[in-house]
């Protein structure tokens, strides 16, 4: 425990921070911070992993790792605008169900009747995109409880909140009550792909995004998967289904026939 701290606790769906205590006059590394967490409200528990010995009263630099926090700085900001689209896209009766915000990858759960289909999935990710390309800014303000929710700010169902609460705005389409971290400008986010979505229970449903390097690397995969299908076809990308469905009439053809010899 330390008197103050950069690291960002785990809550809110958001995990905590990871990085480095170091001693201020050397610079050495006495500990790897592995998360931080809030055993009770207003206090951060770091979890570390100690690689030199530490003394009650012992004072250290803490160092958050920049990379981890900016990758989860965009799927946190990414979230927000996931949860308006799909209120866009699906319908204002769309409720976030819960979240997992994390350097890797970001996860939604939200309350919706049906399966979206594959069009409804395309227009809720270019909806996210657009916002992306406008690099619109991400502001946030302290504001009483009362004032924030008549000025449109969305609140989790069920979450306890204070007097005064914190709210995060992306330009005229997104506003969230949040105490997590976000990416100054939309643009910072760089894209975003949905990955996959489905069912977890009777009226809930799970999508799950990647963001910046992970969504370039990605497209990079399946670029260079397709690129492999068309060489070993022998055709160009554009031809790849036309030539797969035809393969596969060729090979339910032949199998009929096989059947018909036996």
């Amino acid at each position: 425990v330390l008197d103050q701290t950069p690291f960002y606790a785990e809550t809110g769906g958001q995990v905590g921070d990871q990085g480095r205590l170091v001693r201020p006059d050397t610079g050495e590394t006495v500990a790897v911070v592995t998360t931080v967490f809030p055993p009770v409200p207003g206090l951060s528990v770091h979890r570390i992993r100690a690689v030199a010995p530490l003394r009650l009263g012992e004072e250290v630099l803490a160092r958050v790792d920049p990379a981890l926090r900016l990758a989860t700085m965009r799927n946190h900001t990414a979230t927000h605008l996931l949860h308006a689209a799909l209120r866009q896209v699906l319908g204002t009766h769309v409720k976030q169900a819960g979240s997992v915000v994390e350097p890797p990858r970001l996860r939604f759960d939200f309350t919706h009747y049906s399966a979206p289909d594959s069009a409804e999935l395309e227009e809720i990710e270019r909806l996210i995109n657009s916002q992306i390309l406008r690099n619109a800014e991400v502001t946030t303000a302290v504001l009483p409880l009362e004032r924030a929710i008549a000025a449109g700010a969305m609140a989790l169902f069920g979450e306890k909140y204070g007097d005064e609460v914190r709210v995060v705005s992306v330009a005229d389409f997104s506003k969230e009550l949040c105490g997590g971290t976000h990416v100054a400008r939309t643009g910072d986010i760089g894209v975003c792909k949905i990955v996959s979505e489905g069912s977890i229970s009777a009226g809930v449903r799970r999508i799950e995004a990647i963001t910046g390097e992970a969504a370039v690397r990605q497209y990079q995969q399946a670029h260079g998967t397709l690129q492999a299908l068309a060489h070993l076809l022998r055709v160009g990308e554009p031809e790849l289904v036309e030539q797969v469905e035809r393969m596969l009439a060729q090979q339910r053809a032949l199998e009929k026939q096989l059947e018909q010899l036996k």
